[in-house]
């Protein structure tokens, strides 16, 4: 069975007589209906047009301009600045691709699905199907054994199940240093995430739109290496491209590790509310406008996942509603620095590695067990 923390009070339907008792499924699902009911009211669901079509021809016309001035500076090692300024344009573009995947943008579907084609695969040169794919899982259950994919068994041990699983020396040894290789394995992350989309749509298992996401990579992959090739001798070409590829993956992996690294783990065999499970196992990032734009507005990761379709400006608006109906529920809301969100990214991934950890354990968590 669920458990909560502290369920709303039923309402009194008036009359005199008290309501008939709620399971604790029907509280549950009265607790995010009533949220629910009052952002609609306050027309936090509607598009924001205006936003994402500024964005859409804004970065498509910097990626131009960019291109332009790579063109123009020629054969020089500046034009390394010129490859970190190109990562940084394309995380930007793989965010608007991510609000586009979650419908964001538009009404349409079939606009957003294009939108987002266009955006992950031409621009970016990703995997549109293998990032979907693993996305939607995770969104489904955010830090659940067996279901959530990002905490997965990989490189690093991100659950004390993935840390036992370690039994060589060298394995169990870099375990326990885990935490400190975590940041210089993120300048790996981008060419990592152009290879598994290009293997997911090069496999056997069925993807959607496969032939326009592999014309669209093709095109974008040899289109880059090939211009950079014409433009640069081979060693700066190399340099060139290992640089945007590097500063790509480490600005994503900023972006994302801090949502739900470090928050509670759930077992295989717990079950919890939509809302809880979203607000329990995802952590916001506290600061100005400048921080939402950095992180493409994954700074409010409990409010996106609540809400994966609200327009990205959207998610600065509702997010005190929904902090005050967490704090009336009893259900903790966890928000912190950036700084603070990468050292607490950083101790947990060293304490899992050292093993003996049960982070299912905490106060907050135990409440949850079946």
């Amino acid at each position: 069975m669920s458990h909560t923390l502290s369920p709303a009070a039923s309402p009194d339907t008036g009359g005199g007589r008290s309501p008939a008792p709620r399971s604790a499924r029907e509280r549950q699902v009265s607790d995010f209906t009533a949220l629910t009911a009052k952002v609609q009211e306050h027309g936090l669901m509607r598009r924001a047009y205006g936003y994402y079509w500024s964005k859409l021809v804004g970065l498509t016309v910097a990626g131009l301009v960019l291109a332009g001035t790579f063109v123009h500076m020629g054969d020089t090692w500046w034009q390394l600045s010129t490859a970190v300024v190109l990562a940084l344009l394309m995380t930007q573009i793989a965010f608007l691709g991510h609000d586009a995947a979650h419908r964001q943008i538009f009404v349409s579907g079939r606009w957003n699905e294009w939108v987002s084609l266009i955006v992950v695969n031409l621009f970016a040169g990703m995997g549109l199907g293998w990032w979907q794919r693993k996305h939607t899982k995770h969104h489904a259950a955010p830090n659940q054994v067996d279901a959530d994919p990002d905490i997965d068994s990989g490189v690093l041990a991100l659950t004390p199940q993935a840390a036992a699983g370690r039994t060589s020396r060298l394995g169990r040894w870099l375990a326990t240093k885990q935490g400190w290789f975590f940041f210089p394995l993120l300048l790996l992350e981008g060419v990592n995430l152009h290879v598994q989309g290009l293997k997911r749509v090069l496999g056997r298992d069925r993807v959607k739109r496969r032939w326009v996401e592999l014309s669209f990579i093709g095109f974008r992959l040899l289109s880059y290496v090939a211009l950079v090739f014409v433009i640069l001798p081979p060693g700066k070409a190399a340099a060139f491209i290992g640089v945007q590829l590097a500063v790509f993956g480490l600005y994503m992996g900023l972006s994302f590790a801090p949502n739900h690294i470090g928050m509670p783990i759930v077992p295989p065999t717990v079950k919890i509310d939509f809302l809880r499970r979203q607000v329990l196992m995802s952590r916001n990032i506290t600061g100005g406008r400048w921080v939402d734009t950095f992180m493409g507005g994954l700074n409010f990761q409990v409010e996106h996942h609540l809400f994966p379709s609200m327009a990205r400006p959207n998610l600065r608006k509702v997010a005190p509603m929904v902090r005050a109906y967490c704090e009336q529920l009893g259900v903790r809301y966890t928000e912190t620095s950036i700084g603070q969100s990468y050292k607490a990214v950083h101790d947990y991934i060293n304490r899992v590695g050292r093993g003996g950890l049960d982070v299912w354990a905490c106060p907050l968590a135990t409440q949850y067990r079946v």
